[in-house]
């Protein structure tokens, strides 16, 4: 197993990610959480599909500076980052790198594995490979609204254990966004069934 920045060994389990592993550089954190399992009150399951926002991208929500929204994004490393998409879906973020950097990756999809009769009341639907394929649903799913905005990641209800076997990662622009969208920084586990949508090639 592949042994990062902040894992905590843990007796028969998959370390645990601290608040540390976040305190790099965006881009050096996001693809080193694919294959990463996510469990937030024991629901959850590994996380297949993740972008990255640094906050010198136009798409990030900090490059406009602090707001009342984005506040979480300027504090310290290794906090969830919860906003609203279009006035509906919560969408779950883990905050990145130094404080006042405002970086984060946004999590778009998991590979259900626990709790799935929770999730599928949650999302009043029963076929699992739907249940976490997108941001809004994932957060659905796992119960994730704002009252999860600026919690720390190393504690519950979150958990978050590193991933027990080097993947295969597909690369590829991030989706939704109408700037930077040339930028290669979504990053998903390669043929994952789970996924929100297909990687088409990077041209």
């Amino acid at each position: 197993m592949t042994q990062f920045p902040g894992m905590t060994a843990s007796m028969g389990k998959p370390p645990r990610l601290r608040r540390s592993f976040f305190d790099r550089s965006v881009h050096d954190v996001a693809p080193e959480l694919i294959g990463a399992t996510l469990l937030v009150n024991g629901v959850g399951g590994i996380i297949v599909e993740l972008e990255a926002y640094h906050h010198t991208d136009p798409a990030a929500h900090s490059f406009i500076g602090r707001t009342a929204r984005n506040a979480v994004m300027f504090g310290p490393p290794g906090v969830a980052y919860v906003y609203r998409s279009y006035g509906i879906h919560w969408c779950l973020n883990f905050v990145c790198e130094a404080e006042g950097s405002a970086s984060a990756v946004l999590i778009r999809a998991l590979e259900p594995t626990q709790g799935l009769a929770l999730m599928r009341r949650r999302r009043g639907l029963s076929e699992a490979r739907a249940l976490c394929s997108g941001p809004g649903k994932l957060a659905q799913a796992l119960g994730v609204t704002i009252k999860h905005n600026g919690l720390a990641l190393d504690r519950p209800p979150f958990e978050l254990r590193a991933r027990t076997a080097e993947p295969e990662i597909a690369v590829g622009v991030r989706i939704g966004i109408s700037k930077a969208v040339e930028h290669p920084w979504r990053y998903g586990l390669k043929g994952s069934p789970f996924l929100s949508k297909p990687f088409p090639p990077l041209r």
